[in-house]
């Protein structure tokens, strides 16, 4: 993730298509319990700011300068009112996940927000720009009240967007490395072993007294 910016402005049909294919997010029970309040330019991104972090770190978090210039901020929102209320509905009310936030064992609005979170991250890199994660530390309630959403919706999280400078300084986290992905994934049974691919079919005969009538290549490949 990328969490030093130049700056520089995204176009608006480019952040468009960033944030459009958030909306392709799987979804339990089309719910769509999600919303994203995108901040485009300083004075907006400053309430974003303002309302999650404090004077004291950004005078000395050596990352604030680099991400203080993403150009773009969107804050995520997830409402679990929602979920509840289409697991309420004729088709879904079997599940009893209707009655409330605490019936479900998975708080799917979390799982469907990461989901539109990611596509946006990765629209983000196919279009050639940058972006990060910022998760939810402090200031939610402050970050509602500047955003105007309503006290029904959880602050997720918000993904910065913008060009990269390559003045990153690689953090103590990707210093650690990450697993190989055969120590966590494994499957129930070992895979059977490679099959051979089958031998190509014999290349017809070509003879310089093949006439119109000679049916040898079509033996072959029938």
């Amino acid at each position: 993730m990328v969490r030093s910016f130049s700056g520089r402005p995204v176009p608006d049909t480019i952040l468009t298509k960033i944030v459009a294919a958030a909306a392709a997010a799987p979804s339990a029970g089309n719910a769509d319990g999600w919303e994203a309040v995108v901040l485009v330019g300083p004075a907006e991104t400053a309430l974003f700011w303002e309302a999650t972090t404090t004077a004291d770190w950004r005078a000395t978090s050596p990352r604030w300068p680099g991400l203080s210039r993403a150009p773009v901020v969107v804050a995520v929102f997830v409402n679990p009112g929602a979920y509840v209320a289409r697991y309420a509905e004729p088709d879904k009310v079997a599940s009893g996940l209707g009655t409330g936030p605490d019936a479900w064992p998975i708080p799917y609005w979390l799982v469907d927000g990461g989901f539109a979170v990611l596509l946006m991250l990765l629209a983000a890199v196919d279009v050639g720009l940058g972006a990060c994660f910022l998760g939810n530390f402090r200031g939610e309630s402050e970050l509602r009240s500047a955003l105007d959403v309503g006290d029904e919706s959880r602050y997720l999280g918000a993904v910065l967007i913008g060009e990269g400078d390559g003045l990153d300084t690689p953090s103590a986290s990707a210093r650690r490395g990450r697993r190989d992905p055969a120590s966590a994934v494994r499957r129930l049974t070992s895979p059977p072993p490679p099959s051979s691919p089958p031998s190509p079919p014999p290349s017809p005969s070509l003879s310089s007294s093949s006439s119109s009538e000679d049916t040898t290549g079509a033996d072959v490949w029938s």
